[in-house]
Order: structure tokens, then sequence, then C-alpha cells
């Protein structure tokens, strides 16, 4: 792998926003793209910052007043798992087929046993790429 730079993995079409984009507005560009952060660039197209998901997160956990909404309201019900005992490579295939960053790990006894997240998955590429060098 060490001839596969970042030009061949990176995504070229990117989801802008501008420093007073309002974040409801960001948000909704996230949503309709199916994306997971917004570049936030200055009229000359230079970087001024990024805004993700997890900044959402702290968005409404700082709100004031606080909403009083379950989260049964916003969840995802259609959730796609896997097992403790699937490759890993068929694990991150069937993340980027279906398009999710979080694949919870189930057991049918046990129920919910774990999850595994894309970062799982970089942290051990690149410790791989650390036991091949």
């Amino acid at each position: 792998m060490d001839d596969i730079f970042v030009a061949r993995l990176m995504t070229s079409d990117l989801q802008t926003v501008s420093p007073d984009t309002l974040v409801e507005d960001a948000a909704q560009l996230m949503i309709d793209s199916g994306i997971g952060s917004v570049l936030v660039v200055d009229e000359d197209n230079g970087l001024r910052g990024i805004l993700t998901s997890t900044d959402f997160v702290h968005i409404v956990s700082e709100r004031k007043p606080k909403d009083q909404t379950p989260v049964s309201k916003y969840m995802s019900t259609d959730v796609v798992t896997t097992t403790a005992q699937t490759p890993i490579e068929e694990a991150a295939d069937l993340m980027l087929e279906q398009g999710v960053h979080h694949l919870p790990v189930v057991d049918d006894t046990e129920g919910v046993i774990g999850i595994i997240t894309t970062t799982d998955l970089t942290t051990y590429v690149a410790g791989l790429q650390t036991q091949t060098a």
C-alpha cells in the first residue's frame, strides 16, 4: 500500500459553506449530500474551518433552553449490523455499501456486544502500515 497516495482516495467533489452560513443550512446540506462534514471556505476558496456531525452534538448539548425531545424522534431504526465473526474486509465493504460509519456488533444470544467504526478501521490499517514499514 506504499504506492497508494491520498490523491487516489480523496473526494474532490466537495460540499463547502461560507463562515456566515447558518448551522441549520449547513446541516441540511450535509443531510441532502449524505456527508458527515462540510468545509468552511472564504470567498477565495481558502480553508477557514470544518463543521462535522460531532460539532452538531456539541451544538445540541449547549442549546439553551434545552429541548425536551426524546432520541426516538431522530434515531435511525434501520440499523445495519454485523457479527463478531465477520471478516474485517467484509465489514468494511458493508460499511461502504451501506454508507455508514458505525456498525453495531450483535450476537444472537447476548444482543449488542460491540461496535466497529471507520475510526477503528483506519487505526487498523495504520497499524498494518507500521508493521510492514
